[in-house]
């Protein structure tokens, strides 16, 4: 069976950085995912850059996609700044499809 925090990871696949065409969660601006017990998915999460002009926009489409499962019934975005965010952070498929060499950043 698998655990709510991992189908919400899962819904947030579906959120596209506009500007990477790349979701987040391949970029690795997810740091962590956990459930309370009011069924209250808490995201812990960065972004690329401070004053990300898109951060409004992510916001609420990481809300939508975290509630769009099944028994949750709110979400709470923790935005954090450290560790620091850097390519090392994203997976191999993010980095093939922005074209980043292998070995690269990490």
């Amino acid at each position: 069976m698998v655990e709510k925090k991992d189908q919400v990871r899962e819904a947030l696949e579906k959120v596209i950085d506009p500007e990477l065409g790349i979701d987040i969660v391949n970029l690795g601006l997810i740091y962590d995912v956990t459930i309370e017990k009011n069924n209250q998915a808490v995201i812990t999460m960065t972004l690329t850059t401070m004053g990300c002009p898109l951060s409004d926009m992510l916001h609420d489409s990481i809300k939508k996609a975290a509630e769009s499962v099944d028994g949750i019934k709110s979400c709470e975005i923790q935005l954090v700044w450290y560790p620091i965010w850097d390519i090392g952070k994203m997976s191999r498929y993010a980095r093939v499809a922005l074209g980043i060499p292998e070995g690269f950043g990490i």
